[in-house]
């Protein structure tokens, strides 16, 4: 099994910046990519960022390019996002997961099986 602790979030203002840790606990071989998921209230969950662990290839979503930065430990227990340039609509609950991971994409959310319980993230205008 594998337990998933997130940790960092906070209230920052627009344009601001705020870096989320996740670490985890448990066998290293259940999961090969962890990543970031956010949902704000009355909309979907959506994937952010992830990185596939072994060979610590990052995936971003179109609205984190640029803009967020995931990375990980030497262990490869722990995983980081730092986010830049934080916007409004940022504002969210952000979420740490990980999975064994296909090859069709590092944001798949179906395929991981480990979650955290989630940090919010408020951005203010």
């Amino acid at each position: 099994q594998v337990r998933l602790a997130e940790s960092g979030g906070g209230s920052v203002q627009a344009g601001g910046s705020l870096g989320l840790s996740c670490a985890a606990s448990g066998n290293p071989y259940s999961y090969n990519a962890m990543g970031w998921f956010r949902q704000a209230p009355g909309k979907e969950r959506e994937g952010i960022a992830a990185i596939r662990t072994a060979s610590d290839s990052p995936w971003y979503a179109d609205s984190a390019k640029g803009r967020f930065t995931i990375s990980q430990n030497n262990a490869r227990n722990t995983v980081y996002i730092q986010m830049n340039t934080l916007k409004p609509e940022d504002t969210a609950m952000y979420y740490c997961a990980a999975g064994l991971l296909g090859d069709y994409g590092l944001l798949v959310q179906s395929e991981y099986k480990y979650w955290g319980q989630g940090t919010q993230v408020t951005v203010s205008s």
